[in-house]
């Protein structure tokens, strides 16, 4: 019996481009969204998770509706968020990043963080598949603690929006990242969210 977690970066959201922090999916992000919902469709999720923010909630919810056996829940430790601030391993062209991020930010990032890691990534008996759809860093997040990287490294892990992350776990093992940033079931047009130098 083996314990998956389906982890998604939200779909586009329309005032991305205007530097707005949140808003509904835009055109682009509805096509992600629903191209990830065909993608899924055969997965037997016993829950859906999803970060409380609207971009969040609009990409759990159209994935959702192909799925009337289950509800998105909202759950506060999957916000957007900073899960540390530099540390001495960090290469210095990472520091600029934190020029306008708050010690109060970081230090409730940190502790998000190792909340969710408690919340999400502990074993459940029997065959479970759980989604969780969440932002960049989050991910990064779960995919470094799994890795068991050093804390620097989450920033190094992106995600495109509707990429699809499978963790597992089988009884008496410990979790394994079996794939990251999935995208096959997205057009190349429609893989946005990661670095310009990302190759399509």
């Amino acid at each position: 019996m083996t314990h998956y977690i389906y982890l998604v970066r939200h779909g586009e959201h329309q005032d991305a481009e205007h530097g707005l922090t949140d808003g509904p999916l835009s055109p682009r992000g509805k096509r992600q969204a629903s191209l990830l919902a065909d993608r899924l469709s055969g997965v037997p999720f016993d829950a859906v998770w999803h970060s409380p923010l609207m971009r969040a909630s609009e990409t759990a919810h159209a994935v959702a509706e192909r799925m009337p056996s289950v509800a998105p829940e909202p759950s506060a430790l999957l916000f957007d968020c900073v899960p540390t601030g530099v540390t001495p391993e960090t290469p210095a062209a990472y520091e600029p990043f934190f020029g306008a991020i708050t010690e109060a930010e970081i230090e409730a990032g940190r502790a998000q963080m190792s909340d969710a890691v408690s919340e999400f990534l502990v074993r459940k008996s029997g065959e479970v598949h759980e989604l969780v759809i969440t932002h960049n860093f989050v991910i990064s997040w779960f995919v470094r603690e799994v890795l068991q990287t050093p804390e620097w490294r989450w920033m190094t892990l992106n995600q495109a929006h509707c990429g699809l992350t499978v963790l597992s776990q089988k009884q008496g093992r410990p979790w394994t990242l079996l794939s990251h940033n999935d995208l096959a079931h997205l057009p190349v047009e429609l893989r946005t969210g990661l670095p310009e130098h990302y190759p399509a």
